[in-house]
């Protein structure tokens, strides 16, 4: 930097301010010291400037599996947000483990990043002191238990309300569930079925628990296996909403497998909006909950936590819009 303020004529402050960024320079001071940089090929040596500033300008998401289409579309989302605020993501896979969940809040790795966009699966109330960290968190999903941190999430129940009112509308009456986990008191399965259960009421069908499928975790070999266990039980359907996009796919394949007309005999729609979903056959009706948005409201909160450290601001939460996405596999023609 001596070096480069030596060649463009000017002081080792205003290198420093062209280098970073800053706007109140003028165009010819800028021009030669982009030129000096240029003709010596100065690289700004990051590692001094974060020891220097106290961050890293690296953020962590952590998920519980980037093998489930939804959390992989999610990453990259975040990570499209933080280039657009000049940040860098760390990914961390949890699996759904509790304890690597835990350890993630434990700040073992905050050294590496300057806070952390985290969603939890497995953690419960019981955990509720480990959110207690003093590093910025954004938290996604449902498990947050009064956390204090910012919380960004999506409408579970209403979606899953209007996805079932989108089949009950089209005549259908006898409308499974897939993905059901059965006792849980938190979560996103729990929420989506109430909003099933809300809808079927809204239009005076009573609930079948024979039409509830349990699932373990949402993969599209649960779908299909919940399908089939469905499907071999005798009961009667029409429909089925099941509680993610991998979900849906499963009991697609396992309806063309029984060689069931999709959407005449039995109507399908997900929750997600995945990519895939619209390339299967027929392409999938879903809930688009909102992903973008729910990716780039993370990253703004994380950076504010992260600029104003000193003087922090109370907690808020934001819920993303969403939308019913009318494909064949409930319509029966593109729409």
């Amino acid at each position: 930097m001596h070096d480069v303020a030596k060649l463009a004529g000017v002081s080792i402050k205003t290198v420093s301010n062209v280098v970073n960024g800053y706007p109140y320079i003028r165009d010819t001071t800028r021009d030669r010291v982009l030129a000096a940089i240029k003709e010596l090929d100065y690289q700004m040596n990051v590692s001094a400037r974060n020891l220097r500033s106290g961050r890293t300008g690296m953020i962590c998401l952590a998920v519980p599996e980037l093998s489930l289409p939804y959390f992989a579309e999610l990453a990259d989302s975040v990570i499209r947000a933080a280039e657009d605020a000049g940040l860098t993501v760390l990914i961390e896979q949890t699996g759904a483990d509790r304890d690597r969940e835990l350890e993630v809040l434990s700040g073992k790795r905050k050294h590496l990043t300057d806070g952390l966009i985290f969603s939890p699966l497995e953690l419960g109330p019981e955990d509720r002191s480990a959110f207690d960290v003093d590093f910025p968190v954004v938290l996604l999903g449902e498990r947050i238990f009064g956390s204090g941190h910012d919380h960004v999430t999506m409408h579970n129940v209403e979606a899953s309300r209007a996805a079932t009112a989108h089949l009950v509308g089209l005549g259908r009456r006898r409308i499974a569930l897939i993905g059901a986990h059965e006792g849980e008191q938190v979560g996103s399965a729990r929420l989506r079925t109430e909003g099933y259960l809300m809808a079927l009421e809204d239009a005076g069908i009573e609930s079948d628990p024979d039409l509830i499928g349990e699932s373990g975790l949402w993969h599209r070999a649960n779908g299909a296996e919940a399908m089939r266990r469905m499907l071999d039980s005798g009961t009667e359907i029409d429909a089925v909403f099941a509680l993610n996009d991998a979900l849906a796919l499963g009991a697609l394949h396992t309806l063309h497998e029984r060689r069931i007309a999709v959407p005449d005999q039995i109507a399908v729609i997900g929750f997600d909006d995945i990519d895939e979903a619209r390339y299967a056959a027929p392409p999938l009706s879903t809930v688009s909950p909102g992903r973008e948005e729910i990716a780039r409201t993370a990253v703004r909160l994380l950076g504010e936590q992260i600029e104003n450290r000193r003087s922090p601001r109370p907690p808020v939460e934001v819920v993303a819009r969403y939308e019913i996405v009318v494909r064949e596999s409930t319509t029966g023609a593109a729409r």
